[in-house]
């Protein structure tokens, strides 16, 4: 059984939008961190955002601030990535991670021991 499953990627036209979700398994409820990440094509990986379950708080990449909103849903066990104002440099495989260490960004991705399969995301112009 996964951990994380992501869902809801899909095609769109630059300036759409879009929202991603993360179903988390009961078995790393207790991972308090967990993010976002993506992988355009042709570049390595790299964060988009992360949530602090314990706090709610955020941090977020300078090429999505503004645009993209990083959220969980407690009851439902699932982690959203609301995407606004796409863009085609967006286009990439986007990925749902989690860890249970102390802090949360997405500066260190050797952080995180759990990861889903990942979702796609194009953006046309």
């Amino acid at each position: 059984q996964a951990q994380l499953l992501e869902s809801g990627g899909g095609s769109v036209q630059a300036g759409g939008s879009m929202r991603l979700s993360c179903s988390v398994s009961q078995f790393i409820l207790n991972h308090d961190c967990m993010a976002w990440f993506r992988q355009p094509p042709g570049k390595e990986r790299e964060g988009v955002a992360s949530f602090a379950s314990h706090d709610g708080s955020t941090t977020y990449a300078d090429s999505v601030k503004g645009r993209f909103i990083i959220s969980k849903d407690n009851a439902k066990n699932i982690l959203y990535l609301q995407m606004n104002s796409l863009k085609p440099e967006d286009t990439a495989r986007y990925y749902c991670a989690a860890h249970g260490r102390i802090g949360c960004s997405t500066e260190r991705e050797s952080d995180f021991s759990a990861w889903g399969q990942g979702t796609q995301v194009a953006v046309s112009p």
